[in-house]
């Protein structure tokens, strides 16, 4: 799935010989059918098929409801000729889901998104739509990747090792970007399904309590403030919920604690077990 950079031929015949499919906005208006109408000509004499509500923010971060009329069609495209011996044509669905009117303070959604999924139903044409709105999700979390785990800074010299590396990466960056939601979607639920207990423990010792108008006392919000704390978050009732940037950066001091704590433990078991032992070191 991807923005308009994504739409080139190449990538549709690669993700056919993969066994894959894609999903991308369309950026080149092509020729269909053999041609002369166009993929813009050819989606706007069809019919709309339904509404539907999606929730966006416009420049000034405020949120809102968009109206967006639906309406999609099978078509083929044609292989560019330098490229039809590696590519056959494509049969596609092109979908469009766009505003009638300008809203103020923000653009008018228009999108024109093409996938070689099967698309039937009007109801398989809204999924598509869902998934594509959900992509701005996805550019955070690269976000997340590239500067906070500064991915691309990287100077391995293999592909093994640089694989294994963003494998990790990938990892921390989702754990990342799952905090930061699940802050906002569901505050008041278990925090140990996210945080562990030794987390949430040293959490305990080292913020102190405050009233805080996000969360009540030892929900799942209440320790995640305390974690975007260790990140720089001033926690006043007047401040919108932590961001991936605090929260990366409170995890980042929360695991150097609590590996600085494991070690301490470590040399505690060994000062008990043998005493004047580490004074001989």
């Amino acid at each position: 799935m991807g923005n308009q950079e994504s739409d080139i031929f190449d990538l549709f015949g690669m993700a056919q010989q993969l066994g894959t499919h894609f999903l991308v906005r369309t950026r080149a208006d092509r020729l269909t059918d053999g041609g002369p109408e166009t993929i813009a000509e050819a989606i706007g004499r069809s019919p709309r098929r339904g509404l539907y509500r999606i929730a966006v923010r416009n420049r000034k971060g405020e949120e809102s409801d968009a109206v967006l009329e639906i309406c999609y069609r099978r078509l083929r495209i044609q292989t560019a000729k330098g490229k039809k011996k590696r590519y056959p044509d494509q049969v596609v669905t092109v979908i469009e889901a766009r505003e009638r009117e300008t809203p103020p303070h923000r653009d008018r959604i228009d999108w024109k998104l093409i996938t070689d999924l099967t698309v039937r139903t009007r109801r398989e044409a809204v999924e598509k739509v869902q998934w594509y709105a959900l992509r701005w999700k996805i550019e955070v979390f690269h976000k997340i990747l590239k500067s906070g785990c500064r991915a691309e800074q990287s100077r391995l010299r293999t592909t093994a090792r640089l694989t294994n590396l963003l494998a990790v990466f990938c990892i921390l960056s989702w754990r990342v970007f799952w905090l930061t939601m699940t802050n906002r979607i569901a505050p008041d639920a278990d925090p140990g399904m996210v945080i562990t207990d030794l987390e949430l423990r040293i959490l305990e010792r080292l913020i102190a309590d405050k009233p805080n108008a996000h969360s009540r006392p030892h929900s799942r919000a209440h320790y995640l403030i305390k974690l975007a704390q260790l990140g720089g978050y001033l926690a006043r009732n007047s401040d919108p919920p932590p961001g991936n940037e605090t929260v990366w950066r409170g995890l980042t001091r929360l695991v150097d604690i609590q590996l600085a704590s494991a070690a301490a433990l470590k040399l505690w078991v060994i000062e008990r077990a043998l005493p004047g032992v580490l004074l001989s070191l």
